[in-house]
C-alpha cells in the first residue's frame, strides 16, 4: 500500500498488484518477471540426478542450466552452460562491451541489462563539482553509452546515480537471481541472496546475445557463522577475517557460502559487504541464504512483493540440510575483533589492537594521513549511521578528525537519506569532505594534493583494495582496510597506534574519554530517499537511434576482429616480460588516468604491463627488447614485435591477473601481438577473459618449470594441431646458447573454448555461428 501511495518515481502499480507468477525483477522492467517455478524446476531434475542435498549456491547456479537433464556436473572439473536473468556493466567496461555487442551485428540485448556510470568521476574539490567536471570531461563517453543504451535496450544509469553494485542491491538483486555484471564485485549481490559473478565484456556479450555462458562449475567452501556481532566488531571483519585464513587466491574456483546460526545478527547490507570483498579472495562469488534481514531490506527499498514472492519459494533459496562443502571454516562472531588489513595486499589480516605495535616494528608510518569511508563494499546507510555515531562523541568532547577525511556515498537514494537523517552534516562537522556517489579514490580516480609520488604516507579506508598504488598512483602509500566506523575512530586519533576498544583521547577540555561501541538503525525509519531521478529507460524500439564513434576520436575506437589461428604451432617467440611476483590486473592494464581509454583500445595498450615487476633487472616498465638489445618500456617493446611480425609470451607467477575483471588486461596484449601467457597459476576471470580473446593461457605443469625460462629464451608451443581438453602442450625452451629443454604445460580449454581459440576470439566465433545459422 506504501508503494501505491508514495508516489515516489521507482514505485510502478503493475509490479505491486501482479499475481504470483507475475512479480517483476525490477521497477524499471515491470514486464520482465522473476519466474521461480523454472528455478525450482530444474533443481528438482538436478536434485533427482545427483540424489543428494544440495548446497544453496549449487541450487541457484544449477537452477541456471541450460540443460539440467543433460548437463554434466562434477564440482571443479565440468564447465556448465547457464542462463543468467540480468547483465550490469560499470562505465569503464561497459564501453568495451557495448564495442563488442555492436561487433557482434545483433540488434537487442536478449535480457534486461543496465548501463551505470560511477568509475570515471574523479575525487577532487566534493561531489557537485566533481560531478558537473566528470560530465563535461566524459561527454563524448557518456554519450556514446546514452545511445548505445538507447539502441540496444539497455538502462542507463547517468552519472552521479551512484556506484553500480549499490544500485543493484537497491534495485536489481533478488534471492535466487543469476546476475553477470562487468565488475569484480559484482558479488555484492550476494547480499541479497543471489548469484552474482564479475565476468569480462565478452562473457556478458554472450548473455545479451542469448547464447548460454560457460563457468567451470565451482566448488563451495562454506563458511558457517555462529554467535553475533557486537560491539566494534563489524560485518567488514568477517570477510577481512576470511581473506587473512584463505589468502588471495584461497577461493579461486569456488563460491563461498555462509551459513549458521550467526547469519541472522548480519544486517542484509552487512551481508553485501562481506559478499563484495570475496572477490579479494579469488572466490568465484559469495552467498547468503535468504532470511528476514533480507525481505526487510526488500521491504524497504519498496519490493515488498518480491520478498512475498520469495516466502513461497524458501525452501530453495535456503541449502539443504546435510548437504556438504568442499571445506569449511568456521567463525565465532562473539569471539570475532576488529581488523585491519594490508597494506598492498587484502589478505594481510591484522586485529585493530595489534596493528599499531605491528606497524611500528615493520617500519610503515603510523601517522595516518587521509581516512577514507564509503566505495561500493562499505557505503550503506547502516555503515554511514555507524561512522556518524562515532564522529558525533568526537564533536561532543570538541575534537575533529587529525586525518583528511573523505565520504563517498554509495548512491543517489543513500546520498539524499544521509543529508536528510542528518549523517552527512555530523561527518562534515568532524571535518569530512563528501564525494561524488561514484568509486573515486577507491579505484585511483583521486586527485590527490596532499602528498608528492614517493613520499611514504599511510591512509586507511573501508574499500575493498589496496594493491601499490590502487588509491592515488603512489607505490609508497600504504593503504589499510577495515570497516567505516574504524576508520573513522581511527581519522579522529590520527594513528594506527589508536585502539578504540581500549585506548582514550583528549577532548578539547583536556579531559580523558573512550570512544563507546557505535550504534544505528540498519535501515532509515522513514522510507529511503530517492534523491533525483537518475535513471534513463530504453525506447520500445531503439532501431532508429545513432551511435555515433569518431574515427577521430581518442577515446572511443571501433573494434577490428583479430587474426584467426593459422593451423600452426607458435614457434620461437619472443618473451616480452618475465614478471617477478604479484601481477594484477592493475598491474597488467592500470586504471586511474588510463580509465579516459576504455573505450579506445589502441590508447589504452600504452599501458600493457607498466606495473608489472620485470625479473631480469627488478624494474617496472622496462624490458630487454630482444632485437635490439635496447631496454625500454613494455608498451612500446611489444608495438615493435608487432611491426616486425614476432610474435610474443609472457611468463607469470602465481595467482596472475588477480584483482579486476577489466579484460583490457587481455585485449591489450592480443591487440599487440601476444600470444600466450605461460604462469603457475590464474585468477578465475583472467584466465577466462584471455581465453575470450584468443589468447593461450597456460600453467606450469611442474611449477618449478617457472624457474627454466629466461627474458632471452625463445619459446615453441608444440602440439596446437591436436589441440584437445586436458591434454597438456608441450614448451620448447631455446636458450641463446643453442640448447634446448622440452617442459609440459597445463590448461583447462573445454572444446567450445578452443573454438574460440581458432576463430581468433569468442566474438570471431559467435559471427561465425551466425553466418553459419542464417
Amino acid at each position: 500500500q506504501h508503494a501505491l501511495n508514495s508516489g515516489v518515481r521507482r514505485y510502478h502499480v503493475a509490479s505491486v498488484l501482479c499475481q504470483r507468477a507475475k512479480v517483476a525483477m525490477s521497477h524499471f522492467e515491470p514486464n520482465e518477471y522473476i519466474n521461480y517455478e523454472k528455478l525450482e524446476k530444474n533443481i528438482n531434475i538436478v536434485r533427482k540426478r545427483l540424489d543428494r542435498p544440495l548446497t544453496l549456491s549449487e541450487k541457484i547456479v544449477y537452477g541456471h542450466l541450460d540443460d539440467p537433464a543433460k548437463q554434466e556436473i562434477e564440482r571443479g572439473k565440468t564447465y556448465l552452460r547457464l542462463r543468467p536473468d540480468r547483465v550490469a556493466m560499470q562505465d569503464a567496461t561497459a564501453q568495451m562491451a557495448m564495442l563488442q555487442f555492436i561487433s557482434s551485428g545483433l540488434p537487442k540485448v536478449a535480457v534486461p541489462s543496465t548501463i551505470h556510470c560511477d568509475h570515471l568521476i574523479e575525487a577532487q574539490s566534493g561531489g557537485e563539482k566533481d560531478l558537473q567536471r566528470a560530465k563535461d570531461i566524459n561527454k563524448e563517453v557518456y554519450n556514446f553509452l546514452s545511445t548505445a543504451g538507447a539502441k540496444y535496450g539497455v538502462g542507463f544509469w547517468k552519472p552521479g546515480s551512484g556506484i553500480i553494485h549499490q544500485i543493484i542491491l537497491e534495485n536489481y538483486s533478488y534471492p535466487g537471481v543469476m546476475l553477470i555484471g562487468t565488475d569484480s564485485h559484482t558479488p555484492n549481490g550476494g547480499g541479497l541472496g543471489g548469484i552474482c559473478i564479475g565476468v569480462g565484456g565478452a562473457d556478458a556479450v554472450d548473455v545479451m546475445a542469448g547464447i548460454p555462458w560457460e563457468l567451470k562449475c565451482p566448488k563451495v567452501i562454506g563458511v558457517k557463522l555462529t554467535g553475533k556481532l557486537s560491539g566494534w566488531t563489524s560485518p567488514k571483519d568477517v570477510i577481512l577475517k576470511v581473506a587473512g585464513i584463505l589468502t588471495v587466491k584461497g577461493g579461486t574456483g569456488a563460491i563461498i557460502e555462509y551459513h549458521g546460526p550467526g547469519v541472522d545478527s548480519i544486517s542484509c547490507t552487512g551481508m553485501a559487504t562481506i559478499c563484495n570483498m570475496g572477490a579479494e579472495i579469488g572466490a568465484t562469488t559469495s552467498i547468503f541464504p535468504y532470511n528476514e534481514r533480507m525481505k526487510k531490506y526488500l521491504g524497504k527499498t519498496g519490493r515488498a512483493d518480491i520478498a512475498a514472492l520469495a516466502d513461497e519459494f524458501k525452501q530453495h533459496l535456503v541449502p539443504d540440510s546435510g548437504c556438504q562443502y568442499d571445506q569449511v571454516i568456521e567463525i565465532n562472531l562473539s569471539e570475532l575483533k576488529p581488523h585491519i588489513n594490508g597494506p598492498f595486499t587484502p589478505d594481510l589480516a591484522h586485529p585493530v589492537s595489534d596493528i599499531g605495535a605491528v606497524a611500528e616494528k615493520e617500519g610503515w608510518p603510523v601517522d595516518i594521513r587521509v581516512g577514507l569511508i564509503g566505495s561500493c563494499t562499505n557505503s550503506s546507510y547502516e555503515d554511514m549511521g555507524r561512522s556518524a555515531a562515532v564522529a558525533k562523541q568526537a564533536l561532543a568532547h570538541g575534537l575533529k578528525c587529525k586525518s583528511k577525511f573523505t565520504i563517498t556515498p554509495g548512491s543517489e537514494q543513500i546520498r539524499a537519506t544521509i543529508e536528510r537523517d542528518g549523517y552527512a552534516k555530523v561527518l562534515r562537522e568532524v571535518g569530512g569532505l563528501v564525494l561524488a556517489n561514484a568509486c573515486g579514490p577507491c579505484i585511483g580516480q583521486w586527485d590527490r594534493k596532499d602528498i608528492k609520488k614517493g613520499e611514504k604516507n599511510t591512509i586507511v579506508t573501508s574499500y575493498n583494495r589496496n594493491f601499490t598504488g590502487r588509491n592515488d598512483a603512489n607505490p609508497e602509500t600504504h593503504a589499510f582496510v577495515t570497516s567505516p566506523e574504524i576508520v573513522t575512530a581511527l581519522s579522529i586519533a590520527g594513528t594506527l597506534k589508536f585502539n578504540p576498544e581500549t585506548d582514550y583521547l583528549t577532548g578539547a577540555d583536556g579531559k580523558k574519554f573512550k570512544l563507546e561501541a557505535p550504534d544505528a538503525d540498519e535501515l532509515p525509519k522513514l522510507e529511503f530517499d530517492p534523491g533525483q531521478d537518475t535513471y534513463q529507460y530504453p525506447p520500445k524500439d531503439g532501431s532508429g537511434q545513432r551511435v555515433d564513434v569518431s574515427p577521430t576520436s581518442q577515446r572511443l575506437q571501433l573494434l577490428e576482429p583479430f587474426d584467426k589461428w593459422d593451423g600452426k604451432d607458435l614457434e620461437d617467440m619472443l618473451i616480452l616480460i618475465k614478471v617477478k611476483g604479484k601481477c594484477t590486473t592493475d598491474h597488467i592494464s592500470a586504471a586511474g588516468p588510463w580509465l579516459k581509454f576504455r573505450g579506445h583500445l589502441d590508447n589504452i595498450s600504452n599501458n600493457l604491463l607498466i606495473g608489472a615487476i620485470n625479473i631480469e633487472n627488478g624494474k617496472a616498465n622496462s624490458v630487454r627488447n630482444a632485437l635490439t638489445q635496447e631496454f625500454g618500456p613494455v608498451p612500446d617493446t611489444a608495438r615493435y614485435y608487432k611491426k616486425m611480425g614476432v610474435k610474443w609470451a609472457v611468463v607469470g607467477d602465481e595467482n596472475y591477473g588477480e584483482g579486476s575483471s577489466r579484460e583490457h588486461a587481455a585485449l591489450e596484449p592480443r591487440h599487440l601481438g601476444g600470444r600466450v601467457i605461460i604462469t603457475k597459476s590464474f585468477a578465475r576471470i583472467h584466465e577466462t577473459n584471455l581465453k575470450k580473446q584468443g589468447l593461450l593461457p597456460l600453467t606450469f605443469a611442474d611449477p618449478a618449470d617457472y624457474n627454466k625460462i629466461h627474458p632471452v629464451d625463445k619459446l615453441s608451443i608444440v602440439g596446437l594441431k591436436d589441440f584437445a581438453p586436458g591434454k597438456p602442450l608441450k614448451c620448447i625452451i631455446k636458450h641463446p646458447n643453442g640448447s634446448q629443454e622440452t617442459i609440459m604445460l597445463n590448461h583447462t580449454f573445454n572444446e567450445s573454448q578452443i573454438e574460440w581459440f581458432q576463430a581468433g576470439s569468442a566474438l570471431n566465433r559467435m559471427k561465425e555461428l551466425q553466418q553459419k545459422s542464417s
